[in-house]
């Protein structure tokens, strides 16, 4: 209610026009049966709104952080004693995925670079995968970065991701229709009326979770502060943590589903063609390499098809664990999978690409200036 008074009239129509394009989607994508209609199908409708109609579409980034928070809870619910060793057991395979999967876009970086007039910074900045915040702060700290690139390329890739993982999961290769059955016993546990009253209590909590990591300057802090308040909650007390409903789910679905779908502006471009087709043909490279090392971490761990493929898909941790949980997927290792590499990258790769990077580009000023002379 806050957000809305902050809002101008003009703005607050925007959003309640984005609001209804939002549920229409979700609606028309429920009656055709998609995977995860309220997730794509505001997504979906939000870009179409706003690049094809026109609309004059507004989602307030807020409301996609509270989205987040929804999800964050869920997770930290999974997040059990055992989970947890489970993960720290499987921490070095984590690491040789991650460099694995980071090696394979600097490659298709410097391929890009050889091949197109883009410059190999750029492309290096706008390929590494599960971290779209950083690498868009790291582009805006080096000069000579390719701003506008780096964040196409990076919204363009998480989305054909958001859209194609949830339908391999649920094709037949992955098995993800069988899984996606629901547990009665959960569904029925699953209710509003027992969030109730513990859920006066979880909710501050994780508000409080989530401030407290955003002042740290943690990554996808909306969703890590709750997560780990509702892991400690989980792990140290006794009290009742009840699971999320369904529709409390869709409702989250929907409010991040809505900011994806209007991240990309290909209008800010200035070479269409060619920056839209690198985009498309490095995002489905980078899909086909996590279906690859998806089967070696399913042959590794005896995990799912689908567990396996979420847990190595380089998009949002948001986006990957709502497909877990729609699928019956182990959230608790497809979280930890998501969040090491999203540390990773914050504390390691964007440190060391500064670094890299700053040091390419004064070598290159260097030889600018000697040529010259």
């Amino acid at each position: 209610m806050e957000l809305m008074h902050k809002l101008s009239p003009s703005a607050f129509f925007r959003f309640i026009l984005s609001l209804c394009v939002s549920v229409l989607g979700g609606l028309l994508f429920t009656a055709i049966h998609t995977p995860i209609p309220w997730l794509l199908g505001p997504m979906v409708f939000m870009l179409l709104g706003s690049q094809v109609v026109k609309l004059p579409l507004l989602w307030p980034t807020s409301i996609r952080d509270y989205g987040i928070l929804i999800v964050g809870y869920s997770i930290g619910l999974s997040l059990t004693a055992d989970a947890l060793q489970g993960i720290l057991h499987q921490l070095p395979v984590m690491l040789l995925m991650t460099l694995l999967l980071i090696g394979l876009c600097t490659l298709t970086a410097y391929i890009a670079s050889k091949l197109t007039d883009f410059d190999f910074p750029s492309l290096l900045v706008g390929s590494i995968p599960g971290g779209l915040s950083q690498m868009v702060s790291l582009a805006e700290e080096i000069k000579s970065i390719n701003l506008t690139l780096v964040t196409f390329l990076q919204v363009t890739r998480l989305i054909l991701i958001v859209f194609c993982v949830p339908f391999l999961v649920f094709s037949p290769w992955i098995g993800g229709a069988a899984g996606a059955a629901a547990d009665p016993q959960a569904a029925q546990a699953a209710s509003w009326m027992n969030l109730f009253p513990e859920i006066l209590l979880y909710g501050p909590l994780c508000v409080a979770g989530a401030w407290v990591a955003r002042k740290l300057r943690f990554p996808t802090a909306f969703m890590l502060g709750p997560m780990i308040v509702m892991c400690v909650i989980h792990l140290t007390t006794t009290m009742q943590t009840s699971p999320l409903p369904s529709s409390l789910l869709n409702i989250s679905q929907l409010m991040i589903g809505s900011h994806v779908g209007l991240m990309l502006r290909p209008q800010h471009l200035q070479r269409k063609t060619q920056t839209i087709t690198l985009a498309v043909l490095s995002s489905v490279l980078l899909i086909a390499s996590s279906l690859g090392l998806s089967y070696v971490l399913m042959q590794l761990f005896s995990l799912s098809a689908a567990t396996s493929l979420l847990s190595m898909a380089p998009g949002g941790m948001d986006q990957m664990s709502i497909m877990a949980h729609e699928v019956n997927a182990n959230l608790s290792v497809v979280s930890g999978y998501q969040l090491f590499r999203i540390l990773f990258i914050f504390f390691i790769v964007s440190s060391v690409l500064k670094l890299l990077l700053t040091h390419m580009l004064k070598k290159k000023e260097e030889r600018v200036r000697s040529s010259r002379s």
